[in-house]
């Protein structure tokens, strides 16, 4: 029996990483959000055949899936689950763009494949990027140092409803799943009429069930605040953090450094 929450969208795990206690876990939320939206912004601001340049920036992540004590094969999973988005994007660019731009060993490569490996390194980079924030950092942590950062109280609200009902939304369209495999016998794919039924009254249903929550929550003092117990302070510790990874980003920014180091290895055999 398919388990839609559990197999496909638990994505709710990521707020269970961000309990642990290692030095990354206990860092200000503050800190890790503005190193990974610099780290963000220097992956995407590369020209379209960027390819070597974007190697180094995958220090990033390894180090901190290394100190945060992350489960890689996990963080693989919900990469690869979202990652027909990025192969879909690019598709036809080896086949609109076939301008020789590089060449190995002799063997040229149509610039549109260049772009099109390029982009899913840059979809890599920022989507494990961004699991790693919320995977040591929690995604209401993230939401509250949004609003701290100054970002409208309203958008950050929106975001963290979005973040919730997600949840309800596959847990009902599990048990709409379930239901029909336990009334039916009939073992072939779902056909398009079921399947808009299902879809509209799975729409019905979500927006009822987020209804009552939205309102059980109201009676409970929600008043639109995002409230953390933890205290949120920035110490030398997040300085430095931020700091030095923010300088070895425009540093990778700048300065290819692969190329670099192959020119110099170059040079020393000959």
């Amino acid at each position: 029996m398919n388990n839609i929450g559990k197999n496909y969208f638990d994505i709710g795990y990521l707020d269970v990483l961000a309990g642990g206690s290692s030095f990354l876990h206990r860092l200000d939320p503050r800190a890790k959000l503005i190193t990974s939206l610099v780290f963000i912004v220097m992956v995407v601001s590369f020209d379209k055949y960027a390819f070597s340049a974007l190697l180094p920036f995958f220090i990033y992540p390894v180090a901190l899936v290394s100190i945060g004590g992350l489960p890689v094969r996990y963080l693989l999973r919900k990469i690869l689950l979202v990652s027909p988005f990025a192969l879909l994007v690019g598709i036809f660019n080896p086949f609109i763009d076939r301008e020789i731009v590089l060449r190995v060993g002799g063997v040229g490569i149509p610039g549109g494949w260049v772009s099109y490996l390029s982009i899913l390194i840059r979809f890599f980079l920022t989507v494990s990027a961004a699991f790693i924030l919320i995977a040591t950092t929690g995604f209401n942590a993230v939401c509250d140092s949004l609003i701290k950062l100054g970002v409208p109280r309203p958008f950050v609200v929106q975001l963290l409803f979005f973040h919730r009902y997600i949840f309800i939304l596959t847990d009902e369209a599990e048990r709409m799943v379930r239901a029909r495999q336990l009334r039916t016998f009939d073992t072939r794919l779902m056909g398009f009429k079921v399947f808009v039924a299902l879809v509209s009254n799975l729409l019905l249903r979500t927006l009822d069930r987020a209804e009552r929550i939205y309102r059980a929550m109201c009676c409970r003092g929600f008043d639109g605040r995002v409230r953390m117990i933890r205290t949120m302070k920035i110490t030398g510790k997040e300085i430095g953090f931020a700091w030095g990874w923010i300088f070895m980003f425009v540093f990778f920014r700048c300065f290819n450094v692969p190329l670099i180091f192959g020119e110099l290895i170059t040079g020393a055999l000959k």
